[in-house]
């Protein structure tokens, strides 16, 4: 599959470049993309959620009332759960999310992603660019002229490209990551997947190695 490469003005340069069909062109595997985002929706969980339960509540362990004879409920000291201020049942507890998945599943989930991508046409490739300074406007404008302002979008580069970084951290709707840190929810979860030129050379890279 062959796309072409246009300038940050949103023009053809005249160049194009090949994407794998191993890579951007495979039948998509539904379940081991299910299985990524599940993954990395899991594992962003810090599971540090607590609440009190009976026997960690601050109260006296005095019997409240005598067990028969009262007409009401039995009842025993005031940190039982059915009053105001008592313990909670069965509260929730620290517990960790993370979830453990093959590397291959994850690669192929990474494919399948891209491939969605591809065949959808929802991937642009780009020239590379990087600024003097992080410039917001002048992000948004690139945005504007690749006609993308608006969805959403990720951007990914061949490496950490810090003035595109801060210059894009403010724009709603967008994200820069770079092509190793690329992962499956990312580019699900992308309107627009734009590529930069070393971007795409670097996933390549990055599935040859795998």
């Amino acid at each position: 599959m062959k796309l072409e490469v246009l300038n940050i003005q949103g023009e053809k340069t005249g160049r194009s470049v090949d994407l794998p069909e191993d890579i951007f062109g495979i039948e998509p595997n539904e379940h081991a993309v299910y299985l990524a985002v599940k993954q990395f929706l899991a594992n962003q969980r810090q599971g540090t959620h607590k609440a009190k339960e009976r026997g960690e509540v601050a109260g006296s362990t005095r019997k409240l009332k005598r067990q028969k004879g009262t007409g009401t409920a039995r009842a025993g000291d005031i940190k039982n759960p059915v009053f105001r201020g008592g313990g909670r049942i069965f509260g929730p507890r620290p517990r960790k999310y993370t979830v453990r998945l093959n590397k291959k599943v994850k690669r192929l989930a990474r494919k399948s992603a891209l491939s969605d991508k591809a065949a959808a046409g929802n991937i642009l490739v780009v020239e590379d660019f990087s600024f003097e300074a992080p410039k917001t406007k002048e992000f948004i404008n690139i945005l504007q002229q690749l006609d993308v302002n608006g969805q959403k979008t990720v951007l990914v580069t061949s490496d950490f490209e810090k003035e595109v970084y801060l210059s894009s951290r403010n724009v709603p709707k967008t994200e820069t990551v770079r092509a190793t840190d690329l992962n499956t929810y990312e580019i699900m979860n992308a309107g627009k997947l734009i590529l930069s030129e070393g971007a795409v050379e670097k996933i390549k890279e990055t599935f040859a190695n795998a």
